[in-house]
């Protein structure tokens, strides 16, 4: 979505840093941009995405009381690919978005230390300040991760 007149448009995630934890604000023009968005975000905060192939996809299908429940599930769900495959995923396509449920695809690759340029780990999504919210003409999310 491009902004029209004296405004730049809105970049898709933004790094949040706090005491322990670093996070982030991401933007949408819909609910499953997102959701995307928000990954890539977290995703980002762990690597240099732009020399992680797409060779492996993966389905995932997540459910939560809400939106808020639904992003943490949906991010620790793709923490846990990360922890128990080593896969980096770098483009994330959310194929339907409720308030309760999210199914999406995940593309990326197994990590390869020297190719991949890692930075700190996330250890998990947490709920302190967590909000997914509408705005006026699109969607915001703020997420804190546990380092």
């Amino acid at each position: 979505m491009v902004r029209e007149g004296p405004f730049m448009p809105r970049p898709p995630f933004e790094i949040l840093e706090h005491t322990a934890d670093v996070g982030i604000v991401a933007h949408g023009g819909s609910l499953a941009e997102l959701f995307a968005n928000a990954a890539t975000g977290m995703f980002a905060i762990m690597a240099e995405l732009e020399g992680v192939r797409q060779t492996e996809e993966r389905q995932i299908q997540v459910e939560g009381r809400d939106h808020e429940g639904l992003m943490v599930r949906w991010l620790t769900e793709l923490l846990y690919y990360l922890d128990a495959e080593e896969l980096l995923f770098s483009r994330f396509v959310v194929e339907e978005v409720s308030e309760t449920r999210l199914r999406a695809r995940a593309f990326g690759e197994r990590i390869d230390p020297e190719r991949h340029r890692l930075h700190f780990g996330v250890k998990a999504v947490t709920r302190h300040m967590l909000e997914v919210a509408q705005e006026e003409d699109d969607y915001r999310a703020q997420v804190l991760f546990d380092i």
